[in-house]
């Protein structure tokens, strides 16, 4: 019941959000894919004594279906992992909670989103605070428990980028490295070469497939969803297109609908959603697909290298990382036209736009900048500068309104 998987235990970005939340509302559902150190965060890096149970414990789990009220009963703070294998246990957590409200009361981890899980009927709405556990950005592995420049360049004005990035710490990075390893703390702090990653890899699908899906739906033709996975991961940075995937799968589309939205429900899988500003557009518009976690993308493809999507997708983890821990929201999304012009990202905080572009290669032209400068010009005063992200070594306004610099200074 207390057994916890031992692993490099660095200070995560969510902890401020989550022991903030703690003060405030009885209970804090902690929610991400397996693996990304959410039982490591909720019994290691919580202050104060809380009762520990897991219900990957079949003990444990029968004693959620039988007698939930033991598990969540008591004064004291309990902690509840993995939640989503039995979603009926939260019915006693409500009940619990509305005899006495005290904050920090429950805190739960769930390897699914449970908002939009159909077995889940008890959202615990009013009682919960939510938050999301992404694989670990770059300067969490680095130990620096945070993300990427974002705040910082927001808060500073447009002609002070340069400035901000050149006074960081950052040190170059290939940034291949970093998508091949991914953002699980296993294979990218415990697991040094590529073998050693892909068996870790290969284990975490198998599982996936062979046990988590079945908390989620009910799925007999396992090949025919990897299959769906592999196509998936071919397709980084592009278009949804249900018809058109479920044509090269040769599966129904209803079907291919259905499991993208459980790849999407148990966060391995990213939906991009377009920037409008109507925001009706930006349901109707096709989103961009993305994975989770690269090094997962890479394996599912069978990919020997990395390609440009891959560092869009570093770009964009990060940035999803950093909006699911600030208190003020942030939107992401990305910009395309009728004609075909396209901005990767769009960081929408604080009734500004901050439109960024990523570029795989090291020496970055006035031409990257075109996209970047229509964007400004279609939303005038609400736009800041221009961020492009390359792979080289140099910060520099390659325009008067749009600064290129090494994704590692940012990330």
């Amino acid at each position: 019941m207390d057994i916890i998987h031992v692993m490099k235990t660095l200070a995560r970005l969510v902890e401020p959000a989550l022991t903030e939340r703690l003060r405030v509302m009885p209970a804090v559902v902690v929610t991400g894919a397996r693996q990304t150190g959410k039982s490591t965060l909720v019994a290691e890096r919580v202050p104060g004594a809380r009762r520990y149970a897991t219900l990957d414990d079949l003990d444990v789990l029968d004693a959620a279906r039988r007698d939930p009220e033991a598990l969540v009963g008591g004064s004291g703070a309990v902690t509840l992992d993995e939640v989503q294998r039995e979603p009926g246990l939260l019915a006693a957590v409500k009940r619990a909670i509305d005899r006495d409200r005290k904050p920090g009361r429950f805190l739960l981890t769930g390897s699914a989103d449970l908002l939009v899980m159909r077995q889940v009927s008890e959202s615990l709405a009013g009682r919960a605070s939510y938050l999301t556990l992404w694989p670990m950005t770059r300067r969490e592995q680095r130990g620096q428990g945070r993300a990427g420049q974002w705040e910082a360049l927001l808060a500073a004005r447009d002609e002070a980028w340069r400035d901000v990035l050149a006074a960081g710490d950052a040190k170059p990075e290939d940034w291949r490295a970093l998508a091949r390893r991914g953002g699980f703390p296993t294979p990218a702090l415990e697991r040094g070469t590529a073998e050693e990653r892909a068996i870790w890899f290969d284990g975490y699908v198998r599982t996936y497939l062979e046990r988590d899906l079945r908390d989620l739906a009910s799925i007999s033709a396992l090949p025919d969803f990897r299959r769906l996975m592999r196509a998936a991961c071919l397709r980084l940075g592009q278009l949804v297109n249900q018809t058109e995937l479920a044509r090269d799968v040769a599966l129904p589309q209803p079907t291919v609908h259905r499991w993208l939205n459980l790849l999407e429900t148990s966060y391995l899988l990213v939906r991009l959603p377009a920037y409008a500003v109507n925001r009706t557009k930006r349901l109707i518009k096709a989103p961009k697909l993305y994975w989770g976690d690269t090094g997962v993308a890479l394996h599912l493809a069978g990919a020997e290298e990395p390609a440009g999507a891959h560092l869009e997708n570093l770009v964009l983890h990060d940035l999803l990382a950093w909006r699911d821990a600030r208190r003020e929201r942030a939107e992401i999304g990305y910009w395309r036209t009728a004609s075909g012009e396209e901005v990767d990202f769009v960081i929408e905080a604080g009734g500004r736009l901050l439109p960024i572009e990523v570029k795989a290669g090291a020496r970055p032209r006035l031409a990257d900048c075109a996209h970047l400068r229509s964007f400004r010009r279609e939303y005038g005063k609400r736009a800041r500068a221009g961020l492009l992200l390359h792979a080289g070594s140099t910060v520099e306004w390659l325009a008067p309104d749009v600064l290129a610099a090494p994704w590692w200074r940012v990330l």
